[in-house]
């Protein structure tokens, strides 16, 4: 993990910006030519992939609702509880996020209005490779159903025998879904979103996985509605002389040990604390089950910021725009008003990043490389259309026609017009 000195922070404000160059001439001919297949030739071309890229010799696709159910059983008392709970404070903080339709009316009995409608079918992908996420399901699954959305289809890839893992499984069934798929990868990106013989096709894809499938989610856009394009996971932790260099580290791992390209960034204007961090991560370190990945992440991405002042801090972080944003600083809620751009901020030291991954409520689902500048955490509000209401009465055609029919006259559609005029007598 390398040092900055105060006035040095653009190369590693350059470094974190390549982590969004996976957009290879390769990767988009390779996606292309997946999709292509699966398009054309359905549940074949799935087989085929699925043999292919995860040595997975599949008979059936679909996993049956009693084994999505059994799965349930494999899990122990304690952990079962914690997911219920877990899905029980993500539905109550979506449950805030509900829009409603509604109606407004004006003079000469104008209504003009908006109706809220859920998206009929959902595809969500939940990766698996180097871990399995049942909080990713959760995650989202959740919003989809308090949306209201009636079908919501699972896709997870398979181990070369068929297998999903368990945890998985059972968090499908503590969550009533039962159209589970046992595929992964372009290919599985492709199935939801043209459909296949056995897989009819969605109206929105959401869910991260690995450079294949975000770009495939990338090529499908426009069949269908994509949550985001999702590049590797991030946190900056902004901290000050109160915070504890030991949290501080694992929080930093807890990040890292996700993916070799994780970026983990540290940002501080004391020198004493950034020095304590940097001591105390190789002791750290060598305790760490995933000890390979997390030294892969910190040698490539990263990065300790040193500063002249909080305030600079604070500016360096909105540059970054980080996914997770955590406020180790004394009295973090006074300053919630200093952060522009972070998908989610962690306040004071009793709040690590796993208590949003997990449990807390909001999504995790969040914008990483920066797109929290213009990019919202996934929510109940991505889940649905909004279609608007207008009514006109024959007095408010009468009334406002005129200056209707002019507008039209000025862009030269003449059938705008007439459409107007006929309703209300004028002449052009």
């Amino acid at each position: 993990m390398k040092l900055y000195q105060p006035n040095n922070h653009q190369p590693y404000l350059d470094l974190l910006k390549t982590r969004r160059l996976f957009d290879s001439d390769s990767l988009q001919e390779t996606v292309s030519s997946i999709l292509r297949e699966v398009r054309q030739n359905g549940d074949k071309a799935v087989r085929a992939f699925s043999k292919r890229f995860d040595r997975a010799d599949l008979t059936t696709l679909r996993i049956s609702s009693s084994d999505i159910k059994d799965a349930e059983k494999s899990l122990s008392p304690a952990i079962r509880d914690a997911l219920l709970q877990a899905a029980g404070n993500i539905r109550d903080f979506h449950r805030l996020q509900a829009e409603k339709t509604w109606l407004t009316e004006r003079e000469y009995g104008i209504v003009l209005g908006q109706k809220i409608t859920p998206i009929s079918r959902v595809g969500v992908y939940v990766p698996g490779g180097k871990a399995f996420y049942p909080s990713s399901l959760l995650m989202n699954v959740i919003p989809a159903q308090v949306a209201g959305c009636t079908e919501i289809a699972v896709v997870t890839p398979s181990s070369a025998e068929g297998d999903v893992n368990k945890s998985v499984l059972a968090t499908c069934s503590l969550l009533g879904l039962t159209e589970v798929y046992r595929i992964g990868g372009a290919q599985a990106i492709g199935a939801l979103a043209f459909g296949t013989e056995t897989i009819r096709p969605v109206d929105m894809i959401v869910g991260p996985g690995n450079q294949y499938v975000a770009k495939a989610k990338q090529l499908v856009f426009g069949f269908v509605k994509i949550d985001s394009i999702a590049g590797p996971s991030e946190v900056t932790l902004l901290a000050d002389e109160t915070a504890n260099p030991e949290h501080l580290i694992y929080d930093l791992f807890s990040q890292a040990e996700h993916d070799e390209l994780a970026a983990v960034t540290l940002i501080t204007h004391d020198r004493e604390l950034a020095k304590n961090v940097l001591d105390l991560i190789p002791v750290l370190l060598e305790t760490q089950p995933r000890k390979d990945i997390i030294s892969a992440s910190l040698a490539g991405f990263g990065g300790i910021l040193l500063t002249e002042s909080l305030s600079e801090s604070f500016r360096l972080a909105n540059l970054i725009a980080p996914e997770h944003l955590e406020l180790a600083i004394r009295n973090p809620m006074e300053h919630l008003q200093d952060v522009q751009h972070a998908g989610a901020v962690f306040l004071g030291h009793f709040t690590p990043e796993a208590v949003g991954d997990y449990f807390a409520g909001p999504n995790h689902v969040l914008p990483t490389c920066g797109t929290a500048r213009f990019f919202s955490p996934l929510g109940v509000y991505d889940f649905i259309k909004r279609t608007s209401v207008i009514r006109y009465s024959a007095e408010a055609v009468q009334a406002y026609g005129p200056a209707i029919a002019s507008l039209a006259d000025l862009e030269n559609l003449s059938a705008h017009a007439e459409s107007v005029r006929c309703r209300t007598g004028e002449t052009p």
